[in-house]
């Protein structure tokens, strides 16, 4: 080959230059200088405060840039993530992309009786299942919030939900620190361990800041909880530009950046090493309709820029996508969530999550999760990109065939055919007359058959008995504290 010879390993995809993702970070570090955050959790403006952060109003601290650029250097680059048996390694670092549904949608899109309805707990379950059992689901999330539990609970019954039925990584969230301690219990349980889980952690905790610029009490003290454990955690804000954001992009990417910043200093500052992943649900305030809109452009367009964003800062990054704003498995639903896979994809965000969101997050939708897992695997064959090189050119092949012939029946066909090419499993591309002698199925339908397939056949790998009495006995005693606390309120 020649010399100096330049490869595009993928394809080429580019939201932001390199000056413009370095003016929206120093745009940030600005906004964290001169305006500051609030933070609504007194340990952390002490420590804050203690590392050399302005602390006005009580609760109003201004981060200097320094101190940005200390947490930057500690926070690790490259975050490894395993299954529940401790195998297979999810590598959150620069260019690896995985797939994953979201959490808290209230109602689900029923797949057999096509209503929308409350989210219940057997949902999670089936929920996970599917996740475990699609080639490009690559993480656990349950889809929505649990409606038929104490509502105190909802948030470990859905994480028992969902490791007793995948053993792929799972990114739980908790109301508040009491449950999520509950939930890294149930993980120390599995594993063996702390220091087994810590060694292979298979969980990923959530958590929000409240845009513009406010970190909740709760949402601290999970933070902190996370960096003092060294449990990786997603730190990831909720902006709606127009709303709770500016308007123009690229100030809804400073304001999101600077809530991310934040939380890396504080988890920083707590245990320099912590593994956090920056990110953010970043789209647009629908003026019409007053939603956040999760099918818009602007939504893949952000979330793109954003993951450039992160990648400059050689941080782990969480991003949106398979999730649209229609109320049903239609076509806006498959336009709008292949878009914003794709987008994702190309733009090399670490997790990519929400898949299935329908209705503005309102409706989990367990037949757009097969449908987008198709979408995947198209967008992973894009992203591929194309092999160029000596054996792939297939010059010789060329010569031997010549003019007229054909390569059905060459050597090197059958050695490529099978990696060079996508092959569908829900779209089709069957001749007329052998689509009509198959039923003449739409898509639609195709994909509700797969969905019930699945929920009717698949089982996942269990747990132990030992390891399911321990987290029974967990949320047992969860139960009793809840019910200690609705007492005292009597």
């Amino acid at each position: 080959m020649r010399i100096n010879y330049q490869v595009n390993q993928t394809v080429f995809f580019k939201v932001l230059s390199e000056d413009q993702i370095e003016e929206i970070y120093l745009g940030a570090l600005e906004v964290l200088e001169r305006t500051g955050v609030k933070i609504y959790q007194e340990r952390a403006v002490k420590l804050l405060k203690e590392a050399g952060c302005d602390v006005t109003e009580g609760n109003r601290v201004r981060i200097p840039t320094s101190l940005v650029q200390q947490a930057l250097a500690t926070a690790p680059s490259r975050i490894g993530i395993a299954n529940r048996r401790g195998e297979g390694v999810m590598m959150l670092e620069d260019g690896k992309v995985y797939y994953g549904p979201g959490p808290t949608c209230p109602n689900i899109l029923d797949p057999y009786t096509k209503e929308r309805r409350k989210f219940l707990k057997n949902d999670a379950r089936n929920t996970a299942r599917l996740c475990d059992a699609l080639p490009n689901i690559d993480f656990v999330m349950s889809l929505g919030s649990i409606s038929d539990v104490p509502q105190a609970l909802a948030d470990l019954h859905e994480f028992e939900a969902m490791v007793t039925n995948s053993i792929k990584p799972i990114v739980a969230w908790a109301f508040y620190v009491e449950s999520m301690k509950d939930i890294y219990e149930m993980c120390v349980a599995i594993a063996g361990s702390e220091e087994e889980f810590l060694r292979n952690p298979f969980m990923i905790f959530y958590a929000e800041p409240n845009t513009p610029l406010c970190h909740g009490k709760d949402a601290v003290e999970k933070l902190l909880f996370a960096a003092e454990k060294k449990i990786p955690i997603v730190y990831t804000p909720c902006p709606i530009a127009g709303g709770t954001a500016p308007a123009t992009m690229a100030g809804m990417l400073v304001d999101t950046l600077a809530e991310c910043l934040s939380g890396v200093v504080m988890s920083q500052v707590v245990r320099p090493g912590a593994p956090i992943i920056m990110g953010g649900v970043v789209s647009i305030m629908d003026m019409a309709t007053t939603i956040l809109s999760y099918g818009a452009p602007e939504l893949a367009l952000a979330s793109a820029a954003l993951a450039e964003v992160a990648r400059y800062l050689k941080l782990p990054m969480w991003s949106t996508g398979g999730c649209t704003d229609s109320r049903l498995l239609d076509e806006q639903a498959a336009l709008e969530a292949a878009l914003n896979l794709l987008l994702a994809g190309l733009s090399g965000a670490n997790l990519i999550h929400d898949v299935g969101f329908m209705e503005s997050a309102m409706t989990g939708s367990q037949e757009l999760l097969v449908l987008s897992d198709e979408i995947i695997g198209m967008v992973r064959r894009i992203v591929q990109g194309i092999r160029v090189d000596e054996e792939t050119l297939a010059l010789d092949v060329i010569n031997k065939v010549g003019p007229g012939g054909n390569f059905l029946g060459e050597d090197h066909t059958l050695r490529h055919f099978r990696k060079e090419a996508w092959y569908p499993r829900l779209l089709d591309r069957r001749m007329y007359l052998d689509w009509v002698a198959g039923g003449s199925l739409t898509l639609a339908q195709r994909v509700n058959k797969k969905t019930r397939e699945v929920l009717e056949s698949y089982q996942p790998v269990p747990l132990p008995q030992d390891v399911l009495e321990g987290i029974d006995e967990i949320l047992r005693r969860a139960d009793e504290r809840a019910a200690e606390i609705e007492a005292q309120k009597v």
